[in-house]
């Protein structure tokens, strides 16, 4: 039994899917911001719940294609009914099984990583499907350097793997990647970790051949 899936099939049904979308939205549109979009990419988002930002990404006028990968079917159906463009696609699929022959430009993932049974196997498969000076993009609320959340796993009662920042970094040098952090912060929420610890990501750049 998958409780994992099992989650995220049931917050695909009671509204959980939206909210997330509401929650994450503020500092994952502040960070796609800062990005620059100039030349034509294709994307890939891990874990893409109801496929908010590959929906976002899909109107960017550089975009080939925008693709949403979920290992939750209920989370995936609720995506393809909101397709908005047709440089939109999704699979249910776990990044581990994911079968593309294509390479990406860009990966994005959201809260959903440190659900992989294995992280390393996981980055391993992302460094894989990047193309030379591709870049993932790894953005997370849980990590341990952010006490309110560390608790997290415990309230859940799912598989969530806990680390630092610093052992984040280390994860994805052990991958291969060339390594940056950023915290993205809400500095008008309510919530005090929002203010100032914010949203970690962790930045990895497939080195040129």
């Amino acid at each position: 039994m998958d409780m994992v899936r099992e989650t995220f099939d049931m917050w695909a049904q009671n509204g959980r899917a939206e909210l997330m979308e509401i929650e994450h939205g503020t500092n994952v549109l502040k960070f796609l911001k800062s990005i620059s979009f100039d030349k034509p990419f294709t994307f890939l988002d891990v874990g893409c719940g109801n496929g908010w930002v590959v929906r976002k990404i899909a109107k960017e006028k550089n975009c080939k294609k925008s693709i949403g990968i979920d290992k939750s079917k209920k989370m995936i159906i609720q995506s393809i009914k909101k397709i908005e463009d047709r440089k939109e696609e999704y699979f249910h699929t776990d990044i581990e099984s994911m079968n593309h022959r294509g390479k990406f430009d860009f990966v994005f993932s959201m809260e959903s990583i440190y659900y992989a049974n294995s992280i390393e196997i996981a980055l391993g498969k992302i460094y894989k499907l990047l193309k030379p000076g591709g870049l993932f993009f790894c953005g997370t609320d849980f990590y341990a350097d952010n006490k309110a959340t560390a608790r997290w796993a415990g309230i859940m009662k799912i598989q969530m793997h806990l680390h630092s920042k610093k052992e984040w970094v280390e994860f994805f040098k052990n991958a291969g990647f060339d390594v940056k952090t950023k915290h993205v912060k809400d500095l008008k929420n309510k919530k005090k970790w929002k203010r100032e610890h914010g949203t970690l990501f962790i930045i990895g750049t497939k080195p040129p051949k």
